[in-house]
């Protein structure tokens, strides 16, 4: 099957005075298995649904291999959706729920009985043909419902949260044997989700969305490593943010003040940085984290804290460490007969340049 692009150009879409969508803009290319991750209400089912065709946008255009999709009802865009809660017909097995599109588009007995049976076979359920959805388990009804939508041959996959009925081990099985299908079908694929993990788990890349408003677009790894604003770095894995009273920029260096705090001298590019509302954000795993009285590695620049609290996670220990006004977040390595720091211990946190990043 041919693989397609799928492009959004200025897209706007309201439900009456509520703006949803807000000038959307995006290229998907062909095969690419691409994600919408934001929180609740941030637009991304809003944006799925539109490119399925059960949204209609007031201005833009939405365009499928080339062809703009607004004029065209549902049915007629050849584009296949695996709903949240799955939507399987409950007093039919699973061979009728698979088979039921093909019925719709009067496809030959025989044809129908092969492509049914292949598809089965694809998602591993052949021997559980002639089950109804409630003799199934919850990764089984989400197979199925797979299934039923990739037996039509559609050109493009939109997944709504497919994962977000299963238990934790189940949903990191399931992503893996979603994208591997994926992978071998070369479908042009959609994926929302509002779990950072799925999305930087499985896409090839994805767009952050926050009111509407597409924040990033990226690589998972370009969103961590380099966020755009300060939404991004929050929502995209765990990040640190101090906030910055004042900023100013001479060549090759960036200072910083920050309430409580010595000011902190940064190499930074020629280009100046926006000052309004920046904050220095950093990962809590790219901390080096001393006792007070302990030397300093001059590669590094030190803020002094004060620990908190801590959590024990198995591969690294998690402390809450108060910086100036700000409390940080820094993950330590655990290895066994390690030391775990206790509550009002001072430290000083060690920082390598090129981990932090000013966000506004």
């Amino acid at each position: 099957m041919k693989k397609v692009a799928i492009e959004c150009r200025n897209i706007h879409l309201a439900y009456g005075q509520t703006q949803v969508l807000k000038d959307v803009s995006l290229h998907i290319a062909p095969g690419e298995f691409f994600a919408l991750l934001g929180p609740s209400g941030s637009g991304k089912s809003s944006l799925l649904r539109l490119i399925a065709g059960f949204n209609r946008q007031q201005q833009g255009q939405l365009l499928i291999d080339g062809q703009d999709m607004s004029p065209k009802a549902p049915w007629e865009r050849n584009v296949g959706m695996v709903f949240q809660s799955y939507a399987l017909w409950p007093h039919m097995s699973v061979w009728d729920n698979v088979a039921f599109g093909l019925v719709e588009r009067k496809v030959e007995p025989a044809i129908l009985k092969a492509k049914v049976l292949a598809v089965l076979e694809q998602v591993g359920l052949s021997e559980f043909a002639q089950r109804r959805p409630n003799q199934l388990s919850g990764g089984q009804q989400q197979r199925v419902a797979l299934a039923r939508t990739i037996v039509v041959e559609p050109q493009v996959l939109l997944l709504d949260e497919p994962l977000s009925n299963l238990d934790k081990s189940l949903r990191t099985q399931m992503r893996q044997e979603l994208l591997s299908m994926q992978r071998r079908l070369g479908l042009t694929t959609v994926f929302v989700t509002h779990d950072q993990e799925e999305a930087m788990a499985t896409a090839d890349r994805m767009a952050v969305l926050d009111k509407g408003v597409v924040q990033q677009v990226g690589t998972a790894q370009a969103l961590y490593d380099s966020p755009a604003n300060r939404f991004v770095a929050n929502f995209v894995g765990t990040m640190n943010v101090l906030t910055v009273q004042a900023l100013r920029y001479s060549t090759g260096e960036l200072h910083l003040r920050m309430a409580g705090l010595p000011e902190v001298t940064l190499p930074w590019p020629e280009t100046p940085v926006q000052t309004e509302g920046a904050g220095l954000c950093f990962r809590p795993h790219a901390v080096d984290m001393v006792l007070a009285q302990q030397s300093e590695n001059p590669q590094r620049f030190w803020l002094p804290g004060e620990i908190l609290s801590s959590e024990f996670m198995g591969n690294a220990t998690r402390y809450q460490v108060k910086v100036g006004l700000d409390v940080l977040t820094v993950d330590q390595a655990h290895h066994a007969g390690g030391v775990k720091w206790a509550p009002h211990t001072f430290v000083k946190l060690g920082l390598h340049p090129e981990q932090v990043q000013v966000v506004t």
